[in-house]
């Protein structure tokens, strides 16, 4: 799912970075998150527009999802979680990135 966004990001144009999380910066139910930030020139920074996790078998405990395994026994399925990108920062990384100096925003082939 990570390479999803990565494209996105790319066919935007959008300079951007992957960054693998510390276990000091999950949450509880995450056994593995990456952070993709995008380059918003007005902070002269970067900021994260969209997040990936995979959650191993946390939230399926909770919801009861099984699956029958080939040896006969019964596990909880693993899950993932992503926010693709986030609508309102992506369009602040567009807006940034493709002002032009009279003010206007001229927006990538993709998006016009």
């Amino acid at each position: 799912m990570l390479n999803y966004t990565e494209e996105l990001l790319q066919e935007f144009g959008i300079p951007y970075r992957v960054l693998l999380m510390c276990t000091g910066d999950m949450g509880e139910p995450q056994a593995k998150k990456y952070d993709i930030e995008a380059w918003m020139p007005g902070r002269n920074a970067y900021g994260e527009v969209a997040s990936d996790s995979i959650m191993a078998d946390f939230q399926s405990r909770r919801a009861n999802i099984r699956y029958l395994s080939v040896d006969g026994s019964i596990k909880y399925v693993h899950m993932l979680n992503n926010t693709a990108l986030a609508s309102t920062r992506t369009l602040i990384a567009l807006w940034e990135n493709f002002q032009q100096k009279d003010g206007t925003v001229k927006l990538p082939k993709c998006l016009e």
